[in-house]
């Protein structure tokens, strides 16, 4: 028995030392997975829980958004202001989305995307009412207010097979839409036929396509 007690007594150090080491690389793995400037999770893991989201038979909505003339920050103001207000952007995107049960990422650059659970198109507009009113807050960088302008797209997904490449695909078309219209947020109501022209998969004008970059 006694000798049965010292084996257990030698060996539980070690298997502590296992359980903190295995800690501690789930957290290096998190880490790899998150966006270093806001948080938020990557464009893989982020779609990786979108889609579980969509898969639980429910209504949601996928949203997709992006700052009005984020180029002229970083050219007048430096990258360090632009790193700011992505900065500012992506934490006050994470707290709305995890506030209203969903997740949010950063696809790149000055895009970011999330998807919350939906209750009705009337509940919709003053939740995305709610979070432009939040993002378009100033940021301040150097002792000086930074304004930020964003537009927004939604897609709204009630029953069915919800597929994320569509929702993601309908929700850019009415980012867009609102960016051309001066900013503010659109809703997509229908899924299925894609409003603009693709080019290699993705909207025209979107960065990778041949057209204009929105």
């Amino acid at each position: 028995m006694s000798q049965t007690l010292t084996a257990l007594s030698a060996a539980l150090p070690i298997a502590a030392g296992w359980s903190l080491h295995s800690l501690r690389l789930r957290r290096r793995i998190e880490a790899a997975r998150r966006d270093p400037l806001t948080g938020l999770w990557t464009r893989d893991p982020f779609e990786e829980r979108a889609r579980k989201g969509l898969s639980q038979k429910c209504q949601r909505a996928v949203l997709v958004l992006d700052l009005n003339r984020f180029k002229e920050i970083n050219d007048t103001l430096g990258h360090a202001a632009g790193d700011a207000v992505i900065q500012a952007t992506g934490h006050r995107l994470g707290r709305w989305a995890e506030e209203h049960g969903g997740v949010a990422g950063r696809l790149g650059g000055d895009e970011f995307a999330a998807t919350i659970p939906g209750y009705g198109i009337d509940k919709l507009r003053a939740d995305l009412f709610t979070l432009a009113g939040q993002l378009d807050q100033p940021v301040p960088f150097d002792g000086h207010p930074i304004e930020v302008h964003t537009s927004i797209g939604a897609a709204y997904y009630c029953t069915g097979t919800g597929d994320l490449s569509t929702l993601l695909r309908r929700a850019d078309e009415q980012m867009y839409k609102a960016k051309q219209r001066g900013g503010g947020w659109r809703i997509a109501h229908r899924l299925t036929v894609p409003e603009t022209a693709t080019v290699n998969g993705r909207r025209e004008g979107r960065p990778g396509t041949s057209g204009e970059a929105a």
